[in-house]
């Protein structure tokens, strides 16, 4: 039986505690939080679960085996460093630290000391998105040209951290786990309304040596929850969209092409191709509790992650540069 502690009960945490408490093999033995209030309603939905507001409590706890982290982004590198240091394996929400930097040294650590580190990247978990994998290493929708996704709603505003490093790590765990290659050049340009110091409306562009080309909006500022990702392939292009509550993807026969040559201009036409859409069948689990349960298997088989600590790197090192365009106006930025 393993023994899990959770910390930071506000947004998600309440989320991470429910699967894992769900879970055979294994128990919420402790969470921590430093608003009471939260603790005290928390207990009344698990009163079997021991509530503290002392970090360092938890790290002490010898019966402990795996420390997770949905706390604000600040406090993730120091929290895990303590985790990892005691001996405990450790999950840490996305994005897994405030730099590139500090997710090295934490990737060091859990190499050195045996330990599993995974990061919350809940999409790469979810049936549709390793459908729209599947399709994408199939060839069905031919050499992928573009995606473009968008990430929008009202709030919830960070404190902390710009609406690209608190929305777009999603959309950029899902492309860098389906196209399975780190994007060679990034631009970020964006603009604060509410709070003039963090940026609530964002825009990255990211090129591929593929010849892909990617394209996330990210606001906090939309009328509407929107949630859409679109795949446009040389054969066929995609839709996903998650606010859908069935059929999440589409698929449609669609595509352009150019002739091969022509001598004169008016010879020269654009072949368009409409043929028709379907939508596969999914077998919808909770993406988050299968999350919660590799975490679990990692640590009894010592296997890797699917989201482990190199994957929170490369979403880092992508928001980093992002971070460095949008300091220089939106110039291009390589990514080392």
């Amino acid at each position: 039986m393993l023994n899990i502690a959770v910390v930071g009960c506000g947004y998600w945490g309440p989320n991470l505690i429910r699967n894992f408490n769900a879970l055979p093999g294994c128990r919420v033995k402790t969470i921590c939080d430093s608003d009471s209030s939260r603790l005290e309603h928390l207990k009344t939905l698990y009163p079997l679960v021991e509530t503290t507001g002392d970090f360092d409590r938890i790290i002490k706890d010898d019966k402990l085996d795996a420390v997770v982290i949905a706390t604000p982004v600040r406090f993730h590198f120091e929290m895990a460093k303590k985790s990892l240091e005691a001996g405990k394996h450790t999950f840490i929400e996305k994005p897994m630290a405030s730099s590139a930097t500090e997710c090295k040294k934490l990737i060091a650590m859990a190499e050195k000391k045996r330990l599993v580190l995974m990061t919350g990247h809940t999409f790469v978990y979810s049936t549709p998105i390793r459908k729209i994998k599947e399709i994408v290493e199939s060839g069905d929708l031919g050499q992928l040209q573009y995606i473009s996704s968008r990430r929008l709603n009202l709030g919830l505003f960070q404190k902390d951290i710009n609406v690209a490093w608190d929305l777009a790590p999603h959309d950029i765990s899902i492309i860098l786990y389906i196209l399975n290659e780190m994007p060679v050049s990034i631009n970020c340009q964006g603009k604060a309304h509410v709070n003039p110091n963090i940026e609530d409306v964002t825009s990255i562009a990211m090129d591929f040596a593929n010849g892909a080309f990617v394209t996330i909006q990210s606001s906090w500022l939309d009328p509407n929850k929107i949630r859409e990702m679109t795949f446009v392939g040389s054969k066929k292009m995609l839709i996903y969209n998650d606010v859908e509550p069935i059929e999440k993807i589409k698929i449609y026969d669609k595509h352009v092409e150019a002739p091969p040559h022509y001598d004169t201009f008016g010879e020269f036409q654009y072949s368009y191709h409409y043929g028709d859409m379907c939508s596969p069948y999914l077998k919808m689990t909770e993406p988050l509790k299968v999350e919660c349960e590799h975490f679990l298997d990692c640590i009894k088989n010592q296997t890797k992650c699917l989201s482990g600590g190199e994957d929170g790197l490369a979403v880092v090192k992508i928001l980093e540069a992002s971070s460095k365009s949008l300091a220089k106006g939106g110039a291009q930025i390589k990514i080392l």
